[in-house]
C-alpha cells in the first residue's frame, strides 16, 4: 500500500487478496510499468506465490526491469508468464541479466514481447550460465539470423533447457543453420518448436545433420518453414539413424510427395526408429505414399500419420 502511494498508482484489490495463494494470475489488467514496479516490491519477500502470471499487462521494458531484479531476489517462484508485455529489447536485457542470478526459476514465458536480434548476444551467454531454467518460449517475437547464431552457440553448451519454443520468429538461412548445430550437440532438450521461420533448405540440411548425433530430442516442430524437397530428403537421412525422435511435425512446407515418401521411408529402414507421429499437413500425397504407409505400419503400428490428402481422390469421387 506504501509503495503504491510513493508512485501514484491505485492498490490492486485483487492482489491483496490472492498475495498468500501459490500461483496469482494477474493477466490482462493493464498494471503498465508503473504497477509493475508496485507489484514487484512486495514480491521480493513474498514466500507464497510460486507461480507468477502477469501476461498482458502492458509493463514494458521498465517494468519488465522491475520484475527481473524481484526474481534477484526472490527464491520461492518457479513459473513466471511475461507474454504479450512490450518488454523489448530493454525487458529482454533485463531478464538476460536476472537469469545469469537465478537459480530457482525453472519455467519462463517471453512470448510476444517485440524482443529482436539485440537481445541475443545477452539471452545467449545467459543460457549458458542458468542451469536450472527447464522451459523458456521466446516465440512470436522478431529473432532473426543473429540470434540463430549465438543462440545456437548457447544452445551447445546449455544444460537445462527441455524445451524450447522459437516459433514465429524471423529465424533463416545462415542464423537456421546455426542454430540447428547447436541442437545437434545438446545432450538435455527434449522438445523444440521452430514453425513459422525460414528454414528453407539450409537449415533442413543442418537440422538432418544435428539428427545424426543428437539421441535426446524427442519432439520437433518445423513447420511453415519454406523447406522444399531436397530439405526434406536431408532430414529423411538424419532420421534414418536417430533412435529418440517421437514426434515430427513438418506440415504446411512445399516438400511435396517425394519429401513425405523420403521421410516415411528413412523410417521404414531405421531398425531403431521411436517415431509414433509423422504430420504433413496440408501436403498432398499419391498411393505409392500411401502403399509405404501400410508397409510400415506392419513395423511400427502405433505410427500415426497426418497429411493433406491423396492427389486424385477427389477426381476419382467425382468420376
Amino acid at each position: 500500500m506504501k509503495v503504491c502511494e510513493t508512485l501514484q498508482v491505485a492498490p490492486s484489490s485483487y492482489f491483496l487478496r490472492h498475495m498468500q495463494d501459490s500461483e496469482l494470475k494477474m493477466m490482462h489488467r493493464g498494471l503498465g510499468p508503473q504497477g509493475t514496479k508496485a507489484l514487484a516490491v512486495p514480491l521480493v519477500t513474498n514466500t507464497s506465490i510460486l507461480r507468477l502470471n502477469l501476461r498482458d499487462n502492458w509493463m514494458e521494458g521498465m517494468g519488465g526491469a522491475a520484475i527481473a531484479e524481484m526474481l534477484k531476489e526472490n527464491c520461492y517462484i518457479t513459473e513466471v508468464n511475461l507474454s504479450d508485455n512490450h518488454l523489448g529489447d530493454y525487458g529482454a536485457r533485463a531478464i538476460s541479466a536476472m537469469l545469469k542470478e537465478n537459480s530457482t526459476l525453472a519455467s519462463l514465458n517471453l512470448s510476444g514481447n517485440h524482443i529482436t536480434d539485440r537481445s541475443a548476444e545477452h539471452l545467449g551467454p545467459a543460457l549458458i550460465t542458468n542451469t536450472r531454467l527447464r522451459n523458456l518460449d521466446l516465440s512470436y517475437n522478431s529473432l532473426g539470423d543473429h540470434a540463430g547464431q549465438h543462440l545456437g552457440d548457447s544452445l551447445s553448451e546449455n544444460t537445462g533447457l527441455r524445451s524450447l519454443s522459437l516459433a514465429w520468429n524471423c529465424i533463416r538461412g545462415r542464423g537456421a543453420a546455426m542454430l540447428a548445430n547447436g541442437l545437434g550437440a545438446n545432450v538435455f532438450l527434449r522438445t523444440v518448436d521452430l514453425s513459422f521461420n525460414g528454414f528453407g533448405k539450409e537449415g533442413a540440411v543442418a537440422l538432418g545433420q544435428a539428427l545424426k548425433e543428437n539421441n535426446i530430442l524427442e519432439e520437433v516442430n518445423v513447420s511453415n518453414n519454406r523447406i522444399p524437397p531436397e530439405g526434406a530428403i536431408h532430414l529423411a537421412m538424419g532420421l534414418k539413424v536417430n533412435k529418440t525422435i517421437k514426434s515430427l511435425n513438418i506440415g504446411k512446407n512445399p516438400i511435396q510427395n517425394a519429401g513425405c515418401y523420403g521421410i516415411l521411408q528413412s523410417v521404414q529402414e531405421n531398425p531403431d526408429s521411436a517415431m509414433e507421429a509423422l504430420d504433413f499437413s496440408d501436403i498432398p500425397v499419391n498411393q505409392d505414399f500411401e502403399d509405404l504407409y501400410t508397409a510400415v505400419k506392419e513395423i511400427l503400428p502405433e505410427l500415426k500419420v497426418n497429411h493433406g490428402g491423396r492427389i486424385g481422390a477427389f477426381r476419382k469421387a467425382k468420376a
